[in-house]
């Protein structure tokens, strides 16, 4: 019986779900991710990223599946590893937005009473 993501150590529920969104559907996709791959999802630094990588790669030796035979899960073609990245810079652009949004809040903000208090000028 081929593993599943949940089976391995460190991953629960909500990494399950959060990996699906990355195309991570596998034990063996993460198997063969890179760690900067992995650590770039949200929820993974690379400690764990390395951690579950390894975890992924131990059980499947341990049930004794190849990649020939998950291949299914895994290989992509082009096209999607295409989307992976055309997904990962939408979040990240998405992010970025979010970041100069703060910063704008934060310039507006500044300043010596600013929209607050009395207005100096002629009684």
């Amino acid at each position: 019986m081929k593993p599943a993501i949940i089976d391995i150590k460190g991953i629960g529920p909500a990494a399950v779900e959060t990996l699906a969104e990355y195309r991570i559907n596998s034990v063996d996709a993460l198997a063969q991710a890179s760690i900067e791959k992995i650590a770039a999802i949200p929820g993974f630094s690379e400690t764990r990223a390395a951690m579950v990588i390894a975890e992924a790669a131990d059980l499947l030796a341990a049930s004794g599946i190849t990649q020939s035979e998950d291949d299914s899960d895994t290989q992509h073609g082009e096209k999607d590893k295409q989307k992976d990245k055309q997904k990962d810079k939408k979040k990240d652009k998405k992010k970025d937005k979010k970041k100069d949004k703060k910063k704008d809040k934060k310039k507006k903000g500044k300043g010596k009473n600013k929209g607050k208090g009395k207005k100096k000028g002629k009684k």
